[in-house]
């Protein structure tokens, strides 16, 4: 009664996605050995990024870290304007095309490929692609399956990135009320938080960060100083300086915020939240300093280099934003502070990986201009 074996019996335990979907990959290839590579891309658009959110290709990490702009891409445009899968046979077709996706799966040899956009309620929210070492192998038998395995790709996503997307909706909520009691504005922590994705990106090799762990980084930033909620407004909005006491006050906003964070997690039954540790690193410890001289006194080794991300990027967008109490700097300034303070106060690594992508940080403040209001 009980002889048949669930091949996807793994599914319903608490694997990580990336895993499950090199579980279901693998599963694919006892059928289609032909298939080399699956990947998930996610799209934001406030950015108009097409990020790698996890693939699963053996050793050949094509389009790891990976990211660009969905605008650039036609021929994922035009998938988009049909709204339909889209089946190609023969990669070389692309063989004229410059766009530097087309590149690096040109370069990994790919001779064919399926690509299936997906939708949340009708709205875009990434693509899953599906990439043969040889042409002409995406019949209708094979495609048949790749239909049913592509949704159940996009069903994994869609469960994953709403858990996560519901605790930062939570979360956000509560760090917008946060900032309307400070001055900080919802054009910062987007800046801020595109800041720590590019250092992340930037490190990545060094710190052996997958694309997932980029991403994350990216999507927790923002609530970094949630804590400030339970900071009264004599002290959080003071026009001068804080007394000695008074800072003693501000500096709890770090242990609030993880308070808070763990407070979140556990009323939503999300205490095994996929890198919940992360999020609360980023809370605890983004006023540490690489000398010991920050809130709590960590030191290099010590501090989470997630949380030695989000400082650097923090503090660049306070330094160049423009507040009550003062003018904004230039990026020139700014840069020059941080580099003065690599290896005292800030990561030696991340501030030379926000210095170096200075088109990119341009490019970000550009696009998240602070309103006349702001």
């Amino acid at each position: 009664m009980f002889e048949h074996q669930d091949v996807l019996h793994a599914l319903n335990g608490k694997l990580p996605l990336p895993e499950k979907v090199e579980l279901i990959h693998d599963l694919l290839k006892t059928r289609f050995d032909f298939i080399s590579r699956i990947s998930v891309a996610v799209y934001d658009a406030k950015t108009d990024l097409l990020k790698t959110l996890f693939q699963s290709a053996g050793n050949e990490k094509s389009m790891a870290l990976y990211s660009a702009r969905l605008a650039d891409s036609a021929s994922l445009l035009e998938i988009l304007k049909v709204g339909r899968p889209r089946v190609v046979n023969d990669l070389e077709i692309f063989g004229s095309v410059t766009a530097e996706h087309t590149r690096r799966i040109a370069a990994q040899q790919y001779k064919s490929s399926y690509t299936m956009p997906m939708y949340l309620n009708g709205d875009f929210f990434g693509f899953v692609f599906f990439n043969a070492q040889q042409k002409n192998v995406f019949d209708e038998t094979v495609l048949h399956y790749l239909d049913m395995v592509g949704h159940l790709l996009s069903l994994l996503v869609i469960h994953d990135l709403s858990i996560t997307r519901s605790l930062l909706a939570i979360v956000r909520t509560a760090a917008n009320m946060a900032q309307h009691r400070d001055y900080e504005t919802g054009a910062h922590l987007d800046r801020m938080s595109n800041y720590a994705r590019l250092i992340a990106n930037e490190v990545a090799k060094k710190y052996r960060f997958d694309d997932e762990i980029v991403e994350r980084i990216f999507q927790f930033s923002p609530l970094h100083d949630i804590g400030k909620i339970g900071i009264s407004d004599g002290i959080l909005l003071k026009p001068g300086k804080l007394t000695g006491p008074e800072f003693d006050i501000m500096k709890t906003h770090a242990a609030k915020g993880g308070e808070i964070i763990d407070m979140m997690l556990g009323n939503l039954g999300m205490g095994e939240f996929p890198h919940a540790e992360m999020l609360r690193n980023i809370a605890l410890y983004h006023h540490e300093a690489i000398n010991g001289s920050g809130y709590n006194g960590l030191t290099d080794e010590e501090i989470p280099v997630e949380a030695k991300i989000v400082a650097v990027a923090d503090v660049f967008d306070a330094l160049t934003s423009s507040r009550p109490y003062k003018k904004a700097w230039s990026n020139d300034e700014a840069f020059a502070f941080l580099q003065s303070m690599a290896g005292s106060k800030f990561d030696i690594d991340c501030v030379a990986a926000l210095v170096n992508c200075r088109d990119k940080v341009e490019a970000i403040q550009k696009r998240f201009q602070e309103n006349h209001l702001g």
